[in-house]
């Protein structure tokens, strides 16, 4: 039986011009030979790029690299069309059905299931009532496959912070993403003691105030690195596009509410080998922004989109979820994963910006997002989207950073693979104040003494922000033992944050 593909082959699903024959080969024969794909799967994978080379030359699968030579030369103007013996590779359809108004209605209208998944609670004692509604409602889905809260669970809107909630593959929640997609911390570790506080506090407090840029004016001119900005997914979709020249002047910048660029000291427990620190303290610098007005938008845009496209009762209306097998769930999907790319730079940007300022290179970087979907697989080998809203990847041997706040420690943990968790544990303390009961009862004074007794210098925040809006950071790391080890611990010295007038609404 012949399993090769041929360039007669290739030719026969449409016109590929000259120079992309090798390449062509070169795929399609690494697909059979290699991943073991059957011929016929392959021309039909061919086939369907030709079909919508867009689609897949901004979406990650077997023939994204072919898919983007297609589509650069259809916006050439030069046409690679599908052929008469290509289409017949094309996956059956259903036949047509002309609905009726009233069958339109209820083509996207869902009820909630009666019988509310079992889903794992961690700390439960600390978590406030509303988010284990929030999460009642969450697993009440009809695309709902597993769930998880972690002890720094908060409400929120739809899914509360806190919440891990998988769904069937072709289903993606933008509000169980998040407003700040992409939100991530960032942890660099230098070759200098702690005494470097001590001896130059006004050198890290002055980078601080000249490196960093906050808020909704928060823009930065400078770049030592805009490669991110390069990448094609910039011209994927109209939404992105229209986007794409604030996202270049935020790059390298933070958002408002908690997040923060901090200097600090880190205390590394014993030797591990994928921290890869010998034990002792080190000067570290840390780092907690997302994806700014770039993600924030795509966000709101996409989210209300959903909720047109998806009728849920009223409880759950901002669970609504886009299909990824929808013109606007690929969208979505495109759009995210860029956003994801776009918070990395962010942090790396203003690491490398402060590193510079001290002429050193740090000794180890350590990274992780949160307020994002991946495509995962559940322990029994089930294929879900898992949603982590403020809760942080802890798959086994998988690095994080879990911060406290501007006065309580961080940790550094390595993930135990917690099957009932679906890989997740808690993004920080979570809060026990909301933003406005902070301004309502708190007030300047106690914040200052609370900073006075943590010997904690801070430029810019808000009284929201205050220590004592959250829970403590030892007690949330206690409750998911079971979920991660932590590995070391990141005291904070001195704290960046948005200047008070600086302020915008945060979920978080």
């Amino acid at each position: 039986m012949e399993t090769s593909i041929s360039l007669d082959d290739i030719l026969s699903v449409g016109p590929i011009p000259e120079p992309l024959h090798p390449t062509f080969l070169r795929v399609t024969n690494g697909l059979v030979e290699r991943a073991q794909y059957p011929k016929e799967k392959v021309m039909s994978l061919l086939a369907q790029m030709l079909q919508n080379p867009k689609k897949f030359a901004y979406s990650k699968n077997k023939v994204t690299n072919l898919a983007q030579a297609i589509y650069a030369l259809n916006k050439q103007g030069i046409a690679v069309p599908l052929s008469e013996t290509g289409a017949q590779y094309l996956p059956a359809e259903p036949a047509p059905y002309v609905l009726s108004n009233s069958e339109k209605q209820a083509e996207n209208s869902f009820d909630l299931r009666t019988d509310v998944l079992p889903y794992a609670v961690f700390g439960r004692e600390q978590i406030e009532e509303g988010a284990l509604k929030q999460m009642e409602t969450a697993a009440s889905l009809p695309i709902s496959v597993a769930g998880a809260l972690m002890p720094d669970a908060h409400q929120g809107y739809g899914l509360p912070i806190g919440g891990v909630l998988a769904t069937e593959p072709n289903t993606i929640i933008p509000f169980a993403v998040g407003v700040d997609i992409a939100c991530r911390m960032c942890l660099s570790v230098f070759d200098l003691p702690p005494g470097f506080l001590k001896r130059e506090p006004h050198l890290l407090k002055k980078s601080l105030v000249e490196q960093t840029k906050f808020g909704i004016g928060g823009e930065t001119r400078e770049k030592i690195d805009e490669s991110v900005m390069d990448l094609p997914e910039w011209q994927a979709t109209k939404v992105i596009r229209d986007l794409k020249d604030k996202a270049y002047r935020q790059l390298g910048s933070s958002g408002t509410g908690n997040h923060f660029v901090e200097w600090g000291v880190v205390e590394v427990y014993a030797q591990d080998d994928l921290l890869n620190l010998p034990p002792g303290e080190y000067l570290a610098l840390l780092s907690h922004s997302g994806s700014r007005g770039f993600g924030g938008n795509v966000a709101n845009y996409y989210s209300k989109l959903a909720m047109q496209k998806t009728k849920l009762p009223k409880q759950a209306a901002h669970l609504a979820w886009l299909d990824l097998n929808t013109e606007e769930g690929q969208e979505y999907w495109i759009a995210m994963n860029l956003a994801g790319e776009y918070a990395s730079a962010n942090h790396h940007e203003i690491h490398r910006k402060l590193a510079k300022a001290l002429r050193e290179k740090p000794l180890v970087m350590v990274e992780n997002h949160h307020n994002f979907a991946w495509k995962e697989k559940l322990a029994d080998g089930r294929e879900v989207i898992v949603h982590r809203k403020g809760a942080t990847p802890a798959g086994a041997d998988v690095l994080g950073i879990i911060p406290g706040s501007m006065t309580q420690p961080g940790f550094v943990v390595r993930g135990r693979g917690n099957a009932d968790s679906l890989n997740s544990a808690s993004h920080g303390a979570g809060r026990v104040m909301s933003r406005t009961q902070a301004f309502n009862t708190l007030t300047r004074s106690q914040w200052n003494k609370a900073l006075v007794e943590a010997d904690i210098q801070l430029i810019g925040g808000d009284l929201d922000e205050a220590p004592m809006v959250y829970k403590n950071i030892d007690t949330v790391i206690n409750a998911q033992s079971d979920l991660v080890s932590v590995l070391a611990k990141f005291t904070p010295k001195i704290v960046r944050m948005a200047d008070a007038n600086r302020k915008e609404g945060r979920e978080d």
